[in-house]
């Protein structure tokens, strides 16, 4: 059975499949998890084009998969309908001016703050460490506030697109981890996966 979840600014329920935990929700300005951006850029800073990605990066997919599995996962509503459905393994929130907009087996929020408080409230029921983000480009804009993490993947070279992610943002976050894959057979372009620290 499948399930959707909206929640006000006064309270906030976890879909039934994943917890009937049930909690106050307050809007702040700070966390008590890391908030992470994962996010993927080109050298120009394009991230998406026709709501898609501009690239062929499978290894780059499978970072994304062991970086958010099991965490919750925040992205905005043109973002969750260009993936087609729920990522599996992790509570999907999706970030929407529509308050009526709803779909099976989401929780649906109106709020930055809003969404982070939900995901909070359920890493905490699984033990888990940070809360994600993973797009698109207005959902960044909006988390950066609250962000002390990025995980970014590097895309070396300049593609055309129509979603763009503003790297300065991130010209004074440390640099704490690095590696740097190659093109070839499987990958459209050479990237590099950077973690970053604010």
């Amino acid at each position: 059975m499948t399930t959707a979840s909206r929640i006000s600014s006064s309270s906030v329920t976890i879909p039934s499949r994943i917890s009937r935990r049930r909690w106050r929700c307050k809007v702040r300005e700070t966390t008590s998890l890391p908030v992470s951006l994962v996010v993927a850029v080109a050298d120009n800073g394009v991230i998406g084009r026709g709501n898609a990605l501009p690239w062929d990066l499978p290894d780059d997919l499978q970072h994304f998969k062991r970086t958010t599995m099991g965490r919750p996962i925040i992205m905005g509503r043109k973002t969750f309908e260009s993936i087609g459905r729920p990522l599996p393994g992790r509570l999907n929130i999706i970030l929407t001016r529509d308050s009526a907009w709803t779909a099976a087996s989401v929780t649906a929020v109106t709020s930055m703050s809003q969404a982070i408080e939900v995901a909070e409230g359920q890493a905490f029921i699984d033990g888990t460490d940070s809360v994600m983000v993973i797009g698109g480009a207005e959902v960044y804009r909006q988390a950066l506030p609250f962000a002390s993490r990025a995980f970014l993947t590097r895309v070396h070279g300049r593609v055309q697109g129509d979603a763009f992610f503003d790297l300065a943002e991130l010209e004074s976050w440390r640099e704490i981890a690095r590696s740097d894959i190659a093109a070839g057979t499987q990958n459209s372009h050479d990237f590099s996966i950077i973690e970053l620290e604010k």
